[in-house]
């Protein structure tokens, strides 16, 4: 495998949000006058966007007309809470660094709506790391569909097979596999719930930082 450019999921493997989204989504439900749930299970839905979290978040019996009042509320929510809690897994500063002295290209591939992902990155000083950003609305399809990442790639001038894909998720590997990419995971993320070693992806690794050896190590 050679690597030309590393793209790199957001939440779940770049930074630990699930507790800013909880806290969001929680103060939802309690301006809906519906049950709170715990964090841990919040993290359980996160992966697909922020209309399907939402969406978890609601009873079953949920109609369309409650989803779009509660879309807004949500996203009002999270505007005040996205950061507040946030922080980088372990690793994952010293890998981009690393990367950046590899001088690949890097794009960070995000589910989350683009006013939220900038900030957040700015808010933590990652931004400065990424040359290309897709987010959820960036391009009319999301992961698992591979449109964003071949958007990445497309923007980044490198072809799918060279450009290598870390998430933590089902979601990303379904979508890496679709567009072409190689695809690495991180056992710290959310994955909806189920354990990272049941993700069909190239490698487990440990954190972005030993992604980083190891891109290097294939490198020289």
């Amino acid at each position: 495998m050679t690597v030309r450019a590393v793209l790199v999921d957001l939440d779940g493997t770049l930074l630990h949000t699930a507790p800013d989204l909880a806290a969001a989504a929680n103060r939802m439900l309690a301006e809906l006058d519906l049950p709170v749930r715990k964090p841990e299970v919040v993290a359980t839905f996160i992966g697909k966007g922020v209309p399907m979290l939402v969406r978890r978040m609601l009873p079953d019996t949920a109609d369309e007309a409650l989803l779009e009042r509660a879309l807004p509320i949500f996203e009002r929510y999270y505007a005040e809470e996205s950061g507040v809690r946030t922080e980088p897994f372990p690793g994952a500063r010293a890998g981009l660094m690393r990367l950046r002295k590899l001088r690949l290209p890097l794009a960070c591939v995000t589910n989350k709506p683009e006013r939220f992902t900038r900030e957040l990155l700015q808010r933590t000083e990652f931004a400065v790391f990424f040359d290309v950003l897709v987010c959820g609305d960036t391009v009319p399809r999301k992961k698992p569909d591979p449109m964003p990442l071949l958007f990445a790639c497309e923007r980044l001038a490198v072809a799918p097979q060279n450009a290598l894909f870390i998430g933590d998720s089902l979601n990303d590997v379904v979508a890496a596999r679709a567009a072409g990419c190689p695809v690495w995971c991180v056992p710290y993320g959310y994955n909806e719930g189920r354990p990272a070693a049941t993700l069909d992806c190239d490698r487990l690794v440990a954190d972005l930082d030993e992604a980083a050896q190891r891109i290097a190590a294939l490198s020289s």
